[in-house]
């Protein structure tokens, strides 16, 4: 998550676009307008493969709908079942994409955090050795 993220994630606040509800290009993804190397589908979430990999293995899961979790900090009490379950997925497909010996789930979080699409996604990254901190 290099010097790209940032910029995108300054940009996006430079835009207007923390917190907008409207349309991302997640969104954009779920409706297949826009094409993605999916590797897990149920009805409640969607994973793809990210198209800037940080690590041999980086995917995210998304909701498929938000339902006003633009970033982590927007959940309330309500969202419990849908976190959970972006986890679990999560783990599930770190497991099948061959991370047994062991991944990171990252959740940017606003300007400061690097999010760049207010669309909450569990990034998840491995497929080497990962370092400590991340940055």
């Amino acid at each position: 998550m290099g010097g790209n993220e940032e910029a995108a994630a300054k940009q996006a606040a430079a835009e207007g676009l923390v917190d907008n509800e409207g349309p991302t290009i997640f969104d954009k993804v779920i409706s297949k307008e826009i094409p993605a190397d999916v590797i897990y589908e149920d009805d409640k979430c969607l994973a793809f493969r990210d198209i800037n990999p940080q690590a041999p293995v980086h995917f995210l899961v998304i909701p498929k709908a938000r339902d006003g979790l633009t970033r982590l900090s927007k959940a309330h009490e309500g969202h419990k079942d849908i976190l959970g379950h972006l986890l679990y997925t999560a783990q599930k497909v770190a497991k099948d994409e061959g991370l047994g010996e062991g991944f990171r789930v990252a959740i940017n979080d606003g300007p400061g955090g690097c999010q760049s699409v207010y669309h909450l996604h569990l990034h998840v990254i491995g497929g080497r050795q990962l370092t400590w901190p991340p940055g």
